[in-house]
């Protein structure tokens, strides 16, 4: 399983990014999949979450009405799309694969099994 995320940078304030992240390895069409980012010295937190066949879609109450997470099954893809930005949204962000068994509403890192390295996103005032 390999997962590749990609899109990050350096934004203003109200400004907007979309992240890309490729999956390869696995049948990307049977996985939920969801985004997560880390700041510096605090811990990983959920961002969003997509179900399998996309027709669903959770995201956290810090970015709701700003944050999109959409796929692409075809192009095995999950994309982020991130509007009005903010510099507390600054954070390394990560795609990941919902481990198979996991709860749907469950958005724990934990319940994740599959991430990829990681994309800077850096968000000035």
């Amino acid at each position: 399983v390999q997962l590749q995320a990609s899109g990050g940078g350096l934004v203003q304030a109200g400004g907007s990014l979309r992240l890309s992240c490729a999956a390869s390895g696995y049948i990307f069409s049977n996985y939920d999949m969801g985004w997560f980012r880390q700041a510096p010295g605090k811990e990983r937190e959920f961002v969003a979450d997509i179900r399998w066949s996309g027709t669903s879609t959770y995201v956290a109450d810090s970015v709701k009405g700003r944050f999109t997470i959409s796929r692409d099954n075809a192009k095995r893809s999950v994309f982020l799309q991130m509007n009005s930005l903010k510099p507390e949204d600054t954070a390394v962000y990560y795609c990941a694969r919902k481990a198979y068994l996991s709860k749907t509403s469950d958005y724990g890192v934990g319940s994740y099994d599959n991430w990829g390295q990681g994309t800077q996103v850096t968000v000035s005032s």
